[in-house]
């Protein structure tokens, strides 16, 4: 299905995602609920491996797609990379997503990760369809002045709006499948996310860059 680029997110929108993004935070005394997606058995499941330290993580590129438990949703102004971390059983590490950038094409300034807070408003769902309009008008009806009862044709259509449960669906979705942040038990993967809107297909080289309290690494990806 073609995605409507009509769609509005609604304000409210932003409050849901800032009061999911605080139940993922460590508080006192409380270890939050750990999300983000099951780990692929070893990290020669994905498409690239590297090494930081003790730690090996795997990586594959996802593109504008925000694959979930429940379906593939879509981002026109994110790309997606699945990441992975291992290390030895019961290894604990401090995770952000200011730790992760994104080289894409060579360009020397890497594109920075950025929360799934700031992702959540701009993801759709394909299988969504808006609801038909309620007792539309004949197409051929004239009026009186010679023009169309349907209006101007050059009037742009009127934005569809998402009902506020299905934008909490999806920004529940999109919050379940990323990477986690804070205190973390290893293995543990997710979805982090990087700001693009131009067409995979124009993405020549991308390398996945990985700088927190591990230590460094660089991750190919296949684009």
């Amino acid at each position: 299905m073609r995605l409507s680029p009509a769609w509005t997110i609604a304000v409210p929108l932003a409050a849901l995602c800032l009061s999911l993004h605080a139940q993922t935070a460590p508080g006192a005394g409380a270890q939050p609920e750990v999300k983000g997606m099951p780990p692929r058995a070893t990290p020669a499941d994905y498409q690239a491996q590297a090494q930081a330290g003790a730690l090996t993580l795997a990586a594959e590129f996802k593109g504008h797609s925000v694959p979930t438990p429940q379906g593939i949703l879509s981002t026109e102004d994110y790309v997606v990379v699945e990441t992975a971390l291992f290390g030895s059983p019961d290894a604990r590490i401090t995770l952000s997503s200011a730790d992760f950038s994104l080289r894409i094409n060579g360009k020397k300034s890497p594109v920075p990760g950025q929360p799934f807070a700031a992702v959540v408003a701009s993801v759709k769902d394909p299988e969504w369809q808006p609801p038909a309009p309620p007792g539309s008008k004949s197409k051929t009806s004239v009026s009186g002045g010679g023009k169309s009862a349907q209006g101007d044709a050059n009037e742009p259509p009127e934005p569809v709006r998402v009902p506020i449960g299905v934008q909490r669906a999806i920004a529940q979705r999109v919050q379940k499948a990323a990477l986690p942040e804070g205190d973390r038990t290893l293995p543990l993967a997710g979805l982090t996310f990087f700001p693009y809107r131009g067409k995979t297909e124009s993405i020549r080289s991308i390398e996945l860059i990985y700088a927190g309290p591990a230590g460094k690494a660089t991750l190919a990806l296949q684009p």
